[in-house]
């Protein structure tokens, strides 16, 4: 049987007591995300002292809201980018060997149409096998029009000539990232949410921390550190400005943000655990059908946007490019009607600095770290995929500009996240949420009061004790659409049981949950900009 370690608590009132300690951390970091979550695990994995503050919850920007993809960049091949898709194929390899209860292999179908297609993407996909080398997943196979259709069932037979097979990842970002943040605790490092930075604290023109501030109590914090880290996504030109103004050096900004817009519907529409694959869409975009934790994932879009909201909302056209393009490989296409859920992130893509950011295909999908003048550690660019390979890359930026002392790196090669489990995982990603998603630590959950008591949609009492008491969730909206991933799959179940979470959640914390501002928010999970519903004229 396998020793499960006791979780470690998230009581908020102790968290902000650590955070109000007279102290000088090693390391700071701004953001919660994949990115600050990652440069703070592996930073506190080599023995640095580290705090890390979120203005939000964990994930609650960018990094919940991926096409839920751990890949090497198939497209990133077609561009002939061979060190990056050389690169992700490692850490693809990493990232499902350290948290296989979150991340795990996924295979994918691409449906040809015209004779060429099958060679054509064959070929370059053989390539990808090739790079990838004993970390690739599973071989790439040709397939007749009978294998093609046996995988996708519900994939247009007419005029389908066969298809190509091949591997990749898929995971749970939002899991993902609270399994970082837990490890970083469980490492010794100060991790809070809600708890946004203000200001910078500079000193004879360096930067030396930053004032954040409790959202709840709107009590305020100084946070001293001898680096400090911007991982704040597509927001990081925000700091930079104000690190900029303070030691009289104006900034560019550097982010192009792109929006991706996905849709969810229910698995009839593609009953099957492969992946739909379309290279190449009428706007020469990549198209997925995804399965995913009981649903279909159908997306994405690739739109520049000149303003960065904290919920953006998607534009009439990319529903509708979805749904339509989605109508030209499925035999039943999904309507308006048929939509659960649709979310929609912002890629932080940084743009070359003579660029204006209009031609999101072109700009870089790499990251990007930078030291100010002041020694403010700015990153931001990349995926998912590589968010290991990123703060190892930050960290070294802190020992080559001299702000820490450098010690070796790949602490996190093999370094299992909070829940992973020592035996064979039985569930599959794509398999409805519950009980599995939580790892090792199942059998905790299983002993808290309400383990008996299904609220639906896999979310139990017990999970969203669970999560006040262990996960840092302090708000409907943290247990139900990121601890739970209900939100993103089902919006009316969500809005459903957001009361009863919202009562759990007073028993356990002695707060407001915040359950109305849940209530406004759900609704935009079910709106186009500019339509006050679902439809189509």
């Amino acid at each position: 049987m396998t020793h499960v370690s006791a979780p470690l608590p998230t009581r908020r009132e102790e968290l902000l007591a650590r955070l109000a300690e007279p102290r000088c951390f090693d390391l700071a970091v701004i953001g919660g995300g994949a990115t600050g979550l990652g440069v703070a695990l592996d930073a506190a994995a080599r023995g640095f002292s580290v705090v890390l503050v979120e203005s939000h919850d964990f994930a609650k920007g960018t990094s919940s809201r991926s096409t839920k993809l751990v890949h090497g960049g198939v497209r990133y091949l077609a561009q002939g980018n061979i060190a990056l898709v050389r690169e992700a194929l490692h850490e693809r390899t990493t990232l499902l060997h350290n948290a296989p209860h979150l991340a795990q292999p996924l295979p994918f179908v691409m449906p040809s149409y015209r004779l060429w297609e099958t060679p054509f993407y064959g070929i370059g996909l053989k390539m990808y096998d090739a790079l990838a080398g004993k970390a690739g997943l599973g071989a790439t196979e040709f397939l007749g029009r009978a294998r093609t259709l046996a995988c996708l069932p519900t994939a247009r037979a007419a005029g389908l000539k066969g298809g190509v097979k091949y591997w990749d990842g898929q995971f749970d970002d939002a899991r993902l990232a609270l399994a970082l943040a837990r490890t970083a605790a469980r490492l010794g490092a100060l991790v809070i949410n809600y708890c946004p930075a203000r200001s910078l604290i500079h000193e004879a023109g360096k930067v030396a921390g930053f004032v954040c501030e409790d959202a709840d109590s709107g009590q305020r914090f100084t946070v001293r550190a001898r680096a400090v880290v911007n991982a704040t996504g597509v927001w990081v030109d925000t700091l930079r400005q104000l690190d900029g103004e303070a030691i009289g050096r104006p900034v560019k900004p550097i982010v192009a943000p792109s929006q991706g817009v996905h849709i969810v519907v229910d698995r009839e529409f593609l009953p099957s655990d492969h992946a739909l694959m379309v290279p190449k869409t009428a706007d020469g975009r990549v198209l997925f059908a995804v399965p995913w934790l009981g649903k279909l994932i159908l997306g994405t879009t690739d739109s520049p946007r000149q303003d960065i909201v904290r919920e953006p909302e998607p534009f009439r056209e990319e529903v509708r490019f979805i749904l339509e393009e989605s109508a030209r490989y499925l035999t039943r296409a999904p309507q308006v009607e048929d939509i659960r859920s649709i979310w929609v992130g912002l890629r932080p893509l940084v743009k070359p600095q003579d660029d204006d950011g209009d031609h999101t295909k072109k700009i870089s999908r790499e990251h990007t770290v930078l030291a100010s003048r002041s020694g403010l550690i700015t990153v931001t660019g990349g995926k998912w995929t590589t968010y290991r390979a990123m703060a190892e890359d930050v960290l070294q930026k802190c020992f080559t500009t001299g702000l820490l002392p450098e010690k070796p790196a790949g602490v996190t090669n093999h370094l299992p996240l909070v829940g992973t489990p020592r035996e064979p995982i039985q569930h599959r990603i794509s398999d409805a949420q519950g009980l599995h998603s939580y790892g090792s630590e199942a059998s905790v959950v299983g002993a808290i009061a309400g383990a008996q008591t299904d609220l639906g949609g896999g979310l139990t009492e017990a999970m969203v004790r669970f999560a006040a008491r262990y996960e840092y969730a302090c708000t409907v909206e943290d247990v139900l659409a990121r601890r739970s991933r209900l939100l993103f799959l089902d919006v009316r179940m969500a809005i459903e049981l957001a009361p009863v979470v919202a009562d759990i959640l007073r028993e356990e914390l002695g707060a407001d949950p915040h359950l109305e501002a849940f209530l406004a928010l759900a609704q935009q999970y079910l709106h186009i900009s500019g339509q006050q519903a679902l439809d189509f004229p």
